[in-house]
């Protein structure tokens, strides 16, 4: 037990935070871009799993991780162009299509997986993304080896976070994007395109959080597995609330999150033997602590209202 307080255990776990928290993260700072324009992420899940499978049958077949990264976020735009359809332009309830959108998701990654690399006791693997040192800053003692000697999917979420909190606070764009959320009929008589801007950031959750799933598949490890989400969509969607729909309040939680992963795999390291069953019930086990703290959270106003030009929904 002692060795959890030296520092040969505090420093990796520390990086393991890092690492463990990107998925999260990118998939959370995807997640606010529905959110802020009034449009639940609940389909995250369903993202990361497309993001997921087609960033590692990219790699498998071109031997190109950007490449795969690109893939990956067509993907999540494609699949998530059919939840904007049927919830902004149709008004669907965005709960029964976000399910929907995992169980197709879940369906059909575990469909081609199998008709493509089959059914054997042997994973197939690809050489995923390497960590390496940031020149300059990876150097500075501690916090270099904690936040940069990552690989470069970490670096790229770290400027997303900082990207999408200025977007939203200090562009006019950002602005109308979240009027559209707090009062999409009040934005709809200023002459903003509410259903478009609602669209555009549809999509453009769908390609970040595409990226988290790709970050699974090609860089936190070098395979694919069926489900190999985890629901960690399902917490990005928490943390998000969690977060109060903020960028850096998500990555904060976010960093929770990573935590809690990267704890329970060094606890072994230090001796502390602790059920299996209990670990795969952690995520869970905390995504329900973080609802029960977060609350509704403090949502856009008109967030999950259906708009149509001259039709006022209350």
């Amino acid at each position: 037990m002692s060795n959890f307080f030296t520092w040969a255990f505090i420093l990796p776990l520390l990086q393991a935070t890092i690492r463990m928290a990107t998925p999260y993260t990118l998939a959370a700072i995807g997640g606010i871009y529905s959110d802020k324009a009034g449009v639940s992420s609940i389909e995250l899940e369903g993202i990361l799993l497309m993001g997921a499978f087609t960033g590692f049958a990219t790699v498998y077949y071109t031997n190109s991780l950007w490449l795969a990264v690109l893939v990956a976020m067509l993907s999540g735009v494609l699949l998530v162009g059919i939840y904007a359809f049927m919830v902004v332009m149709l008004g669907c309830k965005s709960a029964l299509i976000g399910t929907a959108i995992v169980l197709l998701a879940s369906g059909l990654t575990n469909f081609y997986y199998r008709s493509i690399f089959g059914v054997s006791s042997e994973y197939t693997s690809i050489i995923p993304f390497k960590n390496f040192t940031v020149p300059i800053l990876g150097h500075i003692p501690v916090i270099g080896k904690i936040f940069f000697q990552q690989n470069a999917l970490v670096y790229i979420s770290f400027i997303l976070v900082f990207a999408t909190w200025y977007f939203f606070e200090k562009t006019a764009l950002g602005l109308e994007c979240r009027s559209v959320g707090e009062n999409p009929f009040a934005a709809d008589t200023l002459g903003l395109p509410v259903v478009r801007l609602r669209m555009i950031n549809v999509l453009i959750t769908g390609s970040i959080a595409a990226i988290a799933g790709a970050y699974l598949s090609i860089a936190t490890s070098s395979s694919f597995v069926e489900n190999m989400s985890a629901e960690k969509g399902y917490a990005a969607f928490a943390i998000i609330i969690l977060g109060r729909y903020s960028p850096i309040g998500a990555f904060l939680g976010c960093l929770l999150y990573g935590f809690a992963d990267a704890l329970q795999l060094n606890l072994q390291a230090i001796g502390i033997n602790v059920p299996y069953q209990f670990m795969l019930m952690m995520p869970y086990i905390f995504t329900l602590i973080v609802m029960f703290i977060a609350g509704k959270g403090e949502k856009p106003e008109g967030h999950s209202k259906f708009f149509k030009k001259g039709l006022q929904i209350t």
